[in-house]
């Protein structure tokens, strides 16, 4: 009887007969069709590829041949792992485009040192006992091989894998085969904006001699911010790539403008105050989402709760709440770095300007958020110092 050593249960299944597995693929055809997300559709091929052929855990191993090396985000029952496109029964399946049954993983003699270094000894760690292994390549449509499913496992009383579940898996990953390169791509577009508005990010701030790390720094603590509020994971994740594009409008800052050392004069502050809009007029046509919440953060952040910041004047809620977040996450950053116009303050001062400022620049509950989440923020601070 196959053993569920990590959930400490005895089951036994059964295969599944022709009118169960057209269920379960139709049942995921409808949720894989649209889905374009990698991660999602990762765990769709994962949950799909476990129930069609009966196994206890599916892991989906993607092939990265820029670092020459297979990435799991998704497997049941393991954290996600980066290793060598030729390490292990995986590697071994990319190099030779053959698929691999192993009836008993502590009996098997030709993978022995690869089970012993891999599932074996994953095992003594885990408690968990690997019995079964099926490790198959799927391709995309120019026949190259994108990855490896590998299921561990049999729940059946036969308790090994057959050649039908190698053809039912390899139909699994042939049905997703055009989604997954849809979402590859997509993930792969999204990285690409991620980085070049990281990067503009860090130009706008250099004009103004800031690190590199003001904006890392800013990037992290909105996130902090933006989920203690009680944003969603990915409205946080979100803010986290377009908060360092707030300052972007200072590219076209003249440097005795930007780079003063002293007290500006009223005209010269109205200089400074237009990178706001021209940062808004960099990004706003935009059809890009990361791009449009971008354009508001920068256009935006020097708005205050009361209404008395630029440069709209806009008041409370009616500044986007990306935008409140990132002028606490700005402000506190800026008032505790050295600058040319000013030394690092105290976090004592900053803690007391905070309270100050709680109902007039700032939102009262983002002050109170910013106060309880303090240390996750001073621990960032310390990670990316500057010195």
């Amino acid at each position: 009887m196959p053993e569920n050593y990590a959930g400490g249960e005895l089951r036994t299944k059964r295969d599944l007969e022709p009118k169960e597995m057209l269920r379960v693929i139709f049942d995921y055809a409808a949720k894989i069709a649209n889905e374009r997300r990698l991660d999602e559709l990762l765990l769709l091929m994962a949950d799909m590829g476990r129930e069609m052929i009966i196994s206890d855990r599916c892991t989906v191993w993607l092939l990265d041949r820029q670092k020459n090396e297979l990435y799991s985000t998704v497997a049941h029952g393991v954290p996600p792992l980066r290793l060598p496109s030729t390490a292990g029964l995986v590697g071994h399946v990319v190099q030779s485009g053959r698929p691999v049954f192993i009836e008993n993983a502590y009996t098997n003699i030709e993978f022995q040192d690869v089970l012993q270094s891999g599932a074996i000894a994953m095992d003594k760690q885990t408690g968990y006992r690997t019995k079964a292994l099926m490790v198959i390549p799927f391709r995309n449509n120019q026949g190259e091989i994108m990855g490896v499913y590998q299921a561990v496992n049999k729940l059946t009383s036969e308790e090994v894998f057959s050649e039908r579940d190698l053809e039912h898996l390899t139909l699994a990953a042939s049905y997703v085969g055009k989604s997954l390169e849809s979402a590859l791509l997509t993930a792969e577009i999204e990285e690409t904006q991620k980085e070049i508005i990281f990067t503009m990010g860090e130009i706008g701030e250099s004009r103004s001699k800031e690190t590199g790390n003001h904006v890392k720094r800013v990037a992290e603590y909105s996130y902090v911010l933006a989920l203690g509020i009680g944003l969603s994971q990915d409205e946080a994740e979100l803010l986290k790539i377009v908060s360092p594009m707030h300052d972007i409008g200072k590219v076209a800052i003249p440097d005795e403008v930007l780079k003063k050392p002293g007290k500006l004069t009223d005209e010269e502050f109205a200089i400074m105050q237009s990178h706001t809009t021209i940062g808004y007029n960099l990004l706003k046509n935009s059809k890009r989402s990361l791009l449009q919440a971008a354009a508001t953060v920068a256009h935006q952040h020097h708005e205050k709760w009361n209404g008395s910041g630029y440069p709209s004047g806009l008041r409370g809620e009616a500044i986007h709440i990306f935008s409140r977040i990132t002028a606490v996450a700005d402000v506190f950053d800026a008032l505790g770095s050295e600058r040319v116009y000013k030394k690092a303050w105290e976090l004592d001062r900053i803690l007391k300007l905070f309270q100050e400022e709680r109902g007039q620049h700032f939102d009262p509950q983002l002050v109170d958020v910013f106060m309880q989440q303090l240390p996750k923020l001073l621990l960032i601070r310390d990670q990316y110092s500057d010195t």
